[in-house]
């Protein structure tokens, strides 16, 4: 039996680094999002507040999002030598994302009804200790969406006439929840302001209705985004037209077909068939695509076309 040492030929499929800053402020803020649920939830029974309550049970539900973007990530990092998975665990992150988003819908749909519900049949409210309570939350969550923003929150780099720019979609998805805690208790301290120095105790429903408005369009756009990669539809990214650009270059070889797909947060795979009346070896073409550093795996076919002569 033949056997010869591939090594030179073989290279890893984790294309995806875990972002370990993103990782571990994630975590913390999991820590802080779960003592500020206890809080409304224990301030609400004893001040006797439906509101605290209601807020209390809705940031259990960010608990569980942000726990499943913590989830992701160790999932990633453990698994990511683990050959099951042809082109690495990145994708465990962006199901993260995805999962998250879904449940990011689910919170505005739960302070759209609320909101109607209590515009329709008001609740008396206790404004001074709402107010406290709502104050508290708002640090909270302006302090978790500190630790989330930046850390590896977006980037992006250009080559030739494209530029790329693609951010951590799990740690996005972490930092619209706080955000949307954040938006969800200064719209609650307006309101309550509003009813108790003006009367307006209708304003607490209104803003909830608006709040939701806002959730939805995020989570809409989560949604899209994490959708996407998880579906495969890059053909529209402009590397396609860098590698197709690239590999056609010498006005003899033309793709018949060709596939790229998203393996990391910042890298692509492609599989090209490329036909020519002279053909290189498909080192040479690979070599064409050696400037996009982006272009993570390549996977050629070559073919000599008998044809007439292609017209440039």
């Amino acid at each position: 039996m033949h056997t010869a040492d591939l090594t030179p030929w073989q290279h890893s499929h984790a294309f995806h680094t875990t972002n370990a800053l993103g990782e571990r402020n994630t975590r913390w803020v999991v820590v802080l999002t779960a003592i500020m649920m206890i809080i409304e939830i224990t301030t609400g029974w004893l001040f006797n507040s439906m509101a605290l309550l209601a807020d209390g049970w809705h940031m259990g539900s960010h608990v569980l999002a942000l726990g499943l973007t913590a989830a992701a990530y160790v999932l990633s990092r453990r698994y990511a030598k683990d050959a099951r998975f042809a082109f690495g665990t990145w994708k465990i992150e962006i199901l993260g994302g995805f999962a998250s988003a879904i449940l990011l819908g689910g919170v505005a749909l739960f302070m759209a009804f609320e909101s109607v519900q209590r515009l329709f049949s008001p609740l008396p409210i206790l404004f001074d200790q709402a107010i406290a309570v709502a104050t508290l939350g708002l640090f909270v969550n302006v302090v978790s969406a500190f630790l989330l923003n930046g850390k590896g929150h977006h980037h992006g780099h250009a080559h030739g006439n494209h530029s790329h720019g693609h951010g951590d979609l799990n740690l996005r998805a972490a930092y619209l929840h706080v955000v949307a805690d954040a938006l969800t208790s200064l719209l609650a301290i307006a309101a309550l302001v509003g009813g108790k120095f003006l009367g307006w105790n209708w304003l607490d429903a209104v803003m909830g209705v608006v709040g939701a408005g806002i959730v939805s369009v995020w989570a809409w756009g989560l949604l899209r985004d994490t959708g996407r990669v998880l579906l495969d539809r890059e053909m529209d990214a402009g590397v396609v037209g860098e590698i197709r650009e690239a590999l056609e270059s010498d006005g003899d070889a033309r793709l018949s077909d060709l596939h790229v797909w998203r393996v990391g947060q910042d890298h692509y795979a492609c599989a090209a068939s490329v036909v020519a009346h002279e053909p290189k070896t498909p080192s040479e073409y690979k070599a064409r695509l050696a400037v996009h550093e982006e272009i993570a795996h390549v996977t050629l076919e070559v073919n000599r076309c008998e044809d007439n002569p292609i017209p440039a």
